[in-house]
């Protein structure tokens, strides 16, 4: 069911704190007899629109705390010509934005829109450009923005302020979708174009019912929006209580301009080493063995997942991704979940990575894969270029990124996730260039050589150390 659609004075009571919202002044424009392009009756439109709504344009923007965080909102008034973005619009987005980077703010666009203003032809569209650059010029002052999608949400509405943030939220059963309900071919099916089906693909982030939209709010800006403390020198992931380093030159303190590394999780499973290679593979292959989750719930005392990779698809199943709070400060994380990361699992960390390398926030990545998947459909999805992302988001982060190996480290497909230089390793995990298994196939070994493959390639956590793979293995 729908959420009720709000006017924008009343999403905006419901998601800031009480008595802190502050409206910006706008921009003044020349009047024009009916618009710029004299269109007939156009003035008389927007007469009715102001007496029906209280309202001198579409959209209402200012500065509120929402849960306890400073940001600029941009509610969009449904009710003034179906929300739709003209000239003076324009004008209003541009100066919200402009105080949000004037202010080191947030922006929290609350859209509801059908889109462009027909009465303003190509002028209207042209807006789109000037909310494009905006959003552009505030994703490169490394300020987050956080979308709300609201009923409906269509047209270049959708595909600037919406599409465009950093992280979407919609309201349930909210219409979303570049093709409004009037233009849509007639044997469209209406669910594609609903706030459910834009999660399901990727496209959004999460659907959040109204009375959980303030309190979710409010933890993803205060998340994403803490100073990260501490910046300048730090210690590149130092090593946690019970971790085991054989590279001094590493722990050295180094002058950096990003924060603090994210601090390494303690191992959840078993402390003993495994006596040989087949021993490391039957612990990180354990039912028994602590996953992706219970290291999460142990490191964070609140997180929010990410969903998707912006171009159709998701992989909940083999990637976690998301920002949490890890003693009073905020760290990205990308966990593989044991199972076989898929092209979309790839894309969303690599989308998660380059988040969080504009908003100065450290990651941690969880190795745990068998390898990448690599059936027909992955190969058709783009599997070898989604790695690849990945792979040059974490070489290109200029935030520092902490690996640790939690089970399987199965060749490139774990790889991708892991920071050269910083990765560490628990003592029920592994890391190879192949399966042994496979490892064997390939050289036409019999199936009882492969536990002889399995020390052959030195693939135990102690291995790792000495061959310089990894930095150390931690303790509980």
């Amino acid at each position: 069911m729908p959420e009720p659609r709000l006017s924008a004075r009343e999403i905006l009571a419901l998601v800031t704190d009480a008595s802190t919202f502050t409206e910006l002044p706008y921009p003044a424009r020349n009047s024009r007899p009916d618009g710029p392009l004299a269109w007939q009756g156009y003035d008389a439109s927007r007469a009715r629109a102001v007496e029906r709504t209280g309202e001198t344009e579409s959209v209402v923007c200012g500065t509120a705390r929402v849960a306890g965080t400073q940001a600029v909102l941009i509610a969009f008034e449904f009710g003034f010509l179906g929300g739709s973005l003209g000239e003076r619009t324009g004008d209003r987005l541009e100066a919200a934005y402009g105080h949000a980077r004037a202010h080191r703010l947030p922006v929290v666009p609350l859209v509801a829109t059908g889109g462009s203003r027909m009465q303003e032809g190509m002028l209207a569209l042209t807006q789109l450009q000037r909310v494009a650059r905006q959003s552009a010029l505030t994703r490169e002052a490394g300020l987050p923005q956080i979308a709300v999608l609201r009923d409906p949400t269509t047209g270049g509405g959708w595909a600037t302020l919406g599409a465009g943030a950093d992280v979407i939220l919609a309201l349930p059963g909210t219409q979303v979708g570049f093709a409004g309900s009037r233009v849509r071919p007639p044997d469209a099916d209406p669910s594609a174009y609903a706030a459910e089906a834009q999660v399901a693909v990727g496209a959004a982030d999460a659907v959040i019912p109204l009375t959980e939209l303030r309190e979710t709010l409010g933890l993803w800006l205060r998340l994403l929006s803490a100073p990260q403390r501490g910046a300048g020198l730090y210690r590149d992931a130092a090593p946690p209580r019970g971790a085991t380093s054989h590279n001094a030159a590493a722990d050295a303190i180094q002058p950096n301009a990003a924060p603090p590394a994210a601090p390494l999780p303690f191992a959840l499973g078993t402390q003993d080493l495994p006596k040989t290679g087949w021993d490391a593979v039957q612990q990180a292959r354990s039912a028994q063995r602590p996953r992706a989750h219970a290291y999460l719930d142990a490191y964070f005392t609140h997180r929010v997942a990410i969903h998707g990779d912006r171009c159709g698809g998701t992989d909940t199943e083999g990637i976690l991704c998301g920002f949490g709070e890890h003693a009073g400060r905020t760290v990205a994380y990308a966990a593989q979940t044991g199972t076989a990361t898929r092209p979309a699992g790839y894309r969303t960390a690599a989308r998660l990575l380059r988040l969080a390398d504009r908003l100065g926030i450290p990651v941690l990545t969880l190795v745990d894969t068998p390898g990448a998947a690599n059936d027909a459909e992955a190969e058709r999805q783009g599997a070898g270029a989604a790695i690849a992302e990945l792979f040059g988001a974490v070489a290109a982060a200029r935030v520092p990124v902490t690996t640790l190996v939690i089970g399987e480290g199965g060749s490139g497909g774990a790889l991708a996730l892991a920071a050269a230089g910083n990765t560490w390793a628990t003592p029920d995990s592994y890391f190879s260039v192949i399966a042994p298994e496979l490892a064997a196939a390939i050289l036409k070994r019999p199936p009882e050589e492969v536990e002889a493959t399995a020390d052959q390639l030195r693939i135990r956590p102690q291995d790792l150390v000495e061959l310089g793979v990894i930095r150390g293995i931690v303790g509980p």
